[in-house]
Parts: C-alpha cells; structure tokens; sequence
C-alpha cells in the first residue's frame, strides 16, 4: 500500500474557479516527489492543502492508510519549509531548530541531543549560538531545513525552498537537500516552476498545467519520453523544436514530410503512423537531437551562435519557423551554411489531441 494517497482531490476557490481538478497520485515511503509546473497551475495550492492550510473542495489524503483531510496542521505529522525560510529572527540558530521540540516538552537533554545531530546534518553545527542576522541565505535555509527535521515528520513539504537563492548557491543547496533526502530516508514533496531543481532532485515529478496532472514520471521519462506538447516544451532549456509534417505511406515505408525534409519514420512508430497516412501531425526534436554533418537533411544557415564552454547553441530556419540546436562544434559561425541530420530520439505528437503518439 503507498504511504502517501491523494485520492480525486479538487480545490475550488468562489465557487467557480477551479484551482485543483481530480488530482490523483500515490508516493511510497522515502520517495523525493516534486511538483512541477508555471505560475497558476496549482502545485502550491496542492501542497497546501495537504499541509492543511487550505481547505479540501473534494476527495481525500490519506498518509499511512489514515485520511488527514479532518485534522489540524499541527495534527497532521507534517513539516513545511516555506520560500522565505521563516526562521524567528530574534532566537538563536539553537532555539530556532529546538522551539517545536519544546513545544512537545522534551527534556532538555533529548532537545540538545536532537538539535545537535540535525545540526550535524544540516551542516550549523558551529551556527548553533547566532542568530538569523549574522548567517547568509543558505545557512538560513539549512536552519530551516533542520528545524523541519528535527521534530522527525511523517512527510517533508517544501514550497520553492530555494527561489530566494543566488543561482550558484541554489546549486548548491539542492546537492544539500538530496544528501539529507538520501541520509535520512524522508518521504518529501518539494514543489517548484525550475525545472533542473526538479530534474535533479525528483524520484518523480509530477507536470501540472491549469490544475490537472499532465505526465507523473522519471526525469529520464518526462525528459525523453513526454506525453504531451506542453510537457516537450515545458520541459527541456533550450526546450523541443516543434515541426509541423504529414505522414505519407509510400509502399512498405512511412514518411515524415515537410518543405524543407523528407524522412523515413523509425521502425516502432510504423505501424502506428499508418493510421495517419496523409494527415499532419507535430515532430518534436530536442536541440541535442540533431546532428551537424554533411549528410544532414536539412540546409540551412546559422543566424545566431549562443557559446555555452563545453557546447554552443545555434539558431537555423527551417521551413520559415527559428529553431535551436545544441552541439559540440564550437567553430560554427554566423552565416555559416550547415546541414542538419536528425537522430532517432525524436518524438511525434498529434496534432488535435496534443498527446504523444506511441
């Protein structure tokens, strides 16, 4: 049985505006889940209703088998690191992590054996005796992360943790925050719009658009095998070229043509795209999935050269649309004529539905 159940869960806000639509999803002991998604798709209110912060329009959450739905926050055996970190600026470091196990009035000996373990962990165990005011923004939030650990919760929630970061610190804190993951073994749901925090920390990610669930998977399964457009394009700096081609069956072989290319489709997408013969549908290609040789089927010229150290990105036309491709050849220049291959990793969608076909 998983440990974690949200069961056809909505949240509707005046009446009308639907915010969170049949959310189903299920989490095992100890898996990193992050909810991922744009401004407004409902991974925060999600998260806060689980938290107990807002309340449930329909369906349930249970954690252990047991539902939450009627219990109060405190009640709920769940701790929350929130964007700001939150931490009293007026304690010591010390104080900060101990306030919720005084609260339950541990004695003394337990709270300072406890604080000084998570401390350990959270890497301020020399903080311990300053306050807020006297600690960089990362060592506030490991503050808050240990204070979240130490009361030992039953799940972990965390509401863009890292989003008042500087980029080279939010590195790493996520390093961090997956070590302590791994050390303790916690059940998290860690919810945010950066898609690399996501991909470099989820066992999971759930894709959320307008308030339903687009795709739950892997990084390796949402990354390389989207179910959707959104999730391809949502997914992915630079995200997926999109091409619009019709599907052309020519005796035993099934094409893929456009103005500017014509292919012959890889063997597993055969049978299905027969179904298809004559009709447009979207070929999806990531930047890296094209190729820069001259056998390319594409012609094309190079507009703009975008250096990254170990690759560069370029942006080509094709058929009248700018694309971006990523490669290795770091002596490629503006105006530069070049012809592109592509490799079999690309994906196809169709084209009224959205959805991937497989």
């Amino acid at each position: 049985m998983s440990y974690i159940k949200l069961e056809n869960l909505r949240k509707v806000y005046n009446k009308t505006i639907e915010a969170v639509k049949r959310f189903d999803l299920e989490i095992d002991k100890g898996e990193f889940i992050v909810f991922l998604g744009p401004s407004g798709c409902g991974k925060s209110t999600t998260m806060r209703m689980i938290a107990g912060l807002e309340t449930v329009t329909g369906g349930d959450i249970f954690i252990d088998g047991e539902s939450i739905i009627n219990l109060e926050p405190r009640d709920r055996g769940i701790s929350m690191i929130f964007q700001s970190y939150a931490v009293w600026p007026h304690m010591t470091v010390f104080d900060n992590v101990a306030y919720a196990l005084k609260l339950r009035k541990l004695p003394k000996e337990q709270i300072k054996k406890i604080v000084d373990e998570v401390a350990v962990i959270c890497d301020i165990k020399e903080h311990l005796e300053r306050y807020p005011s006297q600690l960089s923004g990362g060592q506030r939030q490991r503050v808050a992360v240990a204070r979240a650990i130490a009361v030992k919760p039953k799940l972990f929630l965390m509401d863009e943790p890292l989003s008042n970061l500087d980029a080279k610190l939010r590195v790493s804190m996520r390093t961090d925050l997956k070590r302590i993951h791994q050390d303790l073994g916690s059940t998290s749901i860690f919810v945010t719009h950066d898609q690399s925090e996501a991909l470099s920390l989820a066992d999971r990610i759930v894709v959320m658009n307008q308030g339903v669930i687009e795709q739950i998977g892997t990084p390796n399964e949402i990354y390389h095998t989207p179910e959707s457009m959104f999730v391809a394009q949502f997914i992915g700096s630079p995200p997926a070229n999109f091409f619009d081609v019709t599907v052309l069956v020519k005796g035993d072989k099934v094409m893929l043509s456009a103005k500017s290319f014509e292919f012959s489709v890889k063997k597993e997408l055969e049978k299905k795209l027969k179904e298809y013969d004559g009709k447009q549908i979207v070929l999806a290609a990531r930047p890296e999935n094209f190729t820069v040789d001259k056998t390319g089927l594409i012609e094309t010229e190079i507009i703009i050269v975008e250096p990254q150290g170990s690759h560069i990105v370029i942006n080509v036309e094709v058929d009248g649309k700018e694309i971006k491709v990523v490669t290795d050849k770091l002596d490629l220049q503006v105006g530069q004529k070049i012809k592109l291959g592509l490799t079999d990793k690309y994906i196809v969608f169709d084209k009224d539905t959205t959805n991937r076909i497989y």
